[in-house]
């Protein structure tokens, strides 16, 4: 059993958002928790636990609220945004090949393992391809994606927080509509199992989407998500996304450690460039637009539209192409080429028994 381990990441991180909080920072329940977590495995002797059911209950929270301000007219004009979007996915998967390269040379690692490494995709779906393929080292890839995602969840909301439009949602939960919300969240999770079945790319945050969208298509009124549940539900995100990254991960090398955080930095300085493109072309605010094309999560980086009071609809929509971008097209080239090298490497040698005279 984990409860001692739950119980005290639990405590860490109310601490930890309630201390962002009185410092008036950015995001604080998502954000506090996720330092003061990341931090103190370091200090704290005894392994912390935070088991992924909790995240998912944060990510079907957080679908239902997104769910409810989601706006359709986004889908208006959208032959020039699929256009936008494919060109900004595009550029940054050109700009990862030629970061893997240079990973290549300075990390001294393999051209598969630095492909994988900076390959601009989702954490989880790449640790799984890296796993299924061989001669990839799986502590540097995953090394270098938690890095990313900690980092862009860390790094972005304090670049817009001179930016941001706070919303005003700090309101608790009423008596009357505390069985409705709960009815609420339960169907949500429930219907997940539909978004496994289609193999729906984040099930946990996606399907309550869909599901909320669906019901007020039909003109179905849902419960309003409050304030403090929404806070409730970043706490639970930020604590498993500051166990990503443990200890033993800065016994890979010097090398490697600096190339993944420089690799994220890079990644989120030609990010916010993109960023900067979507203001000047499509009129976005530079929340919105930075969140849009930040190669962070699709839940991640919809989350924070929401505590920041970007435009959630438009940011959804962005990461959600790419997510797709990323499953149909780069994946699968990144298979390609993994067997393309693996052929190559196969060919050296039996060229070099060869020319040794081995038959």
């Amino acid at each position: 059993m984990h409860i001692k381990s739950i119980s005290l990441v639990a405590i860490i991180s109310v601490i930890g958002a309630l201390l962002f909080d009185m410092l008036g920072l950015p995001v604080p329940w998502m954000l506090g928790s996720l330092f003061a977590v990341l931090i103190s495995q370091f200090f704290i002797k005894l392994e912390l636990y935070w088991p992924i059911q909790l995240r998912n209950i944060g990510l079907i929270v957080i679908g239902v609220s997104i769910g409810q301000t989601f706006q359709l007219n986004v889908f208006s004009g959208m032959g020039w945004l699929v256009l936008f979007m494919f060109l900004i996915n595009i550029a940054l998967v050109i700009i990862s090949i030629v970061m893997a390269l240079g990973v290549q040379k300075w990390g001294g690692i393999s051209l598969k393992t630095a492909l994988t490494c900076t390959v601009p995709g989702g954490l989880g779906q790449i640790v799984v391809f890296a796993e299924e393929e061989k001669d990839i080292d799986l502590a540097v890839v995953t090394y270098f994606h938690v890095v990313r995602v900690v980092s862009i969840v860390m790094v972005i909301p304090f670049v817009l927080s001179g930016h941001a439009v706070l919303p005003g949602n700090t309101d608790g939960v009423l008596g009357r509509d505390l069985l409705p919300l709960i009815v609420l969240l339960l169907v949500a999770g429930a219907t997940v199992w539909i978004g496994k079945k289609i193999k729906l790319p984040v099930p946990y945050f996606l399907t309550p989407i869909l599901l909320i969208m669906a019901l007020t298509s039909f003109s179905f009124d849902t419960p309003h998500v409050p304030g403090v549940v929404l806070h409730i539900a970043q706490l639970l995100m930020g604590a498993y996304i500051g166990l990503l990254l443990k200890p033993n991960m800065i016994k890979l090398g010097k090398k490697i450690i600096l190339l993944g955080i420089g690799s994220a930095m890079f990644l989120i300085a030609i990010t916010f460039g993109q960023g900067l493109l979507l203001i000047r072309f499509l009129d976005y605010s530079l929340s919105t637009s930075f969140l849009s094309t930040a190669a962070g999560g699709l839940d991640q980086m919809s989350l924070l539209a929401t505590a920041i009071g970007a435009d959630v609809s438009t940011v959804t929509v962005f990461q959600i192409f790419r997510l797709l971008f990323v499953f149909l097209l780069v994946l699968p080239l990144l298979k390609i080429a993994c067997s393309y090298i693996d052929n190559r490497q196969v060919e050296k040698k039996v060229n070099r028994l060869k020319k040794s005279g081995i038959q």
